[in-house]
């Protein structure tokens, strides 16, 4: 029994190296999924629109669905390039350290492989701190940087969400993990959620579906678990030098975040010189989603040349 246990487990938190794609993103207009392989791996995006390029980063256990609704506003003005970060959604999730500089590494590659020297990086909470990254380590390769709800320093001393705290905190193995959410993890998505979302209207059933769908893809839980591992290499690598930032910076912040308060995007505000600060009214920690209205006519001003 223990070793059918365990097999079951293991089967659970295998990686799903190029599975089949779904053809399509289906939101609130039809996009193509596309694939391309960096070092060895694959990752899906969206490459929809004409002009500068903008992309995309999405947060912790996030997806490019939390971009649905900037395809069609952006893509009007700009390229706009939402890809499923290593180890995330429908890209794969090898096995991996997932340290930062790894991410960086995958997310050069990208843009490589794209042929994109530069581009405009928007990045909402964890996507924030590889934007800053990106910024802090390749800084040819960003023209203007965009932050929205993240990541600041010291960021356990921020964070407010007990989700994400236990999430980053845990030392329980991925597929004791794994498998506990196997078996209750649908009857904590709402609640969870609800940390992230100021309007629980907003979370539907299809889209608590999605986001279900989303959390039960293998491998998920490893690569998400190491994170917290690693915040420490960030905020060594990387927290300490935001402030030598010269990019134009535009940050944006939900009013009601539960995850990182706006004391925290105040304290990254003051430590880009220069950088301009935007709060967004009955939002939580995902605004591009939660107000999409305010944050796409945000993103269009700053970003146009």
């Amino acid at each position: 029994m223990r070793a059918s246990l365990l097999g079951l487990c293991l089967m659970l938190t295998a990686c799903t190296s190029h599975s089949s794609l779904p053809p399509w993103f289906d939101a609130l207009g039809r996009f193509p999924i596309h694939s391309v392989t960096v070092h060895n791996q694959r990752i899906a995006y969206l490459d929809v629109g004409q002009g500068p390029p903008v992309l995309l980063l999405h947060g912790f256990g996030g997806s490019m669905w939390q971009w649905e609704h900037q395809q069609a506003a952006l893509s009007g003005h700009f390229r706009v390039i939402t890809p499923d970060l290593i180890g995330a959604g429908l890209s794969d999730k090898p096995d991996i350290e997932y340290r930062p500089d790894q991410l960086l590494e995958f997310l050069v590659g990208f843009m490589d492989t794209l042929q994109i020297p530069q581009a405009s990086v928007v990045g909402n909470s964890m996507g924030a701190g590889l934007a800053i990254g990106l910024a802090l380590d390749h800084p040819t390769r960003v023209s203007t940087l965009i932050l929205i709800d993240g990541l600041p320093a010291h960021v356990m001393e921020h964070l407010a969400s007990p989700s994400l705290r236990r999430a980053l905190t845990t030392n329980a193995p991925s597929w004791l993990v794994s498998f506990g959410n196997w078996l209750f993890g649908s009857l904590m998505l709402e609640s969870t959620l609800r940390e992230f979302v100021y309007d629980p209207a907003l979370l539907t059933p299809a889209v608590l579906d999605r986001s279900n769908r989303n959390r039960q893809r293998p491998g998920l839980f490893r690569a998400l678990l190491t994170v917290g591992t690693n915040l420490p290499l960030w905020e060594q690598h990387f927290a300490p030098r935001i402030g030598s930032i010269t990019h134009r910076t535009l940050i944006l912040w939900g009013e009601e975040d539960r995850v990182f308060p706006l004391p925290a995007g105040d304290s990254l505000h003051r430590t880009i010189a220069g950088s301009t600060f935007v709060r967004i009214p009955k939002s939580g920690h995902i605004p591009q989603w939660e107000r999409p209205d305010l944050v796409n006519q945000e993103l269009i001003t700053f970003l146009r040349p």
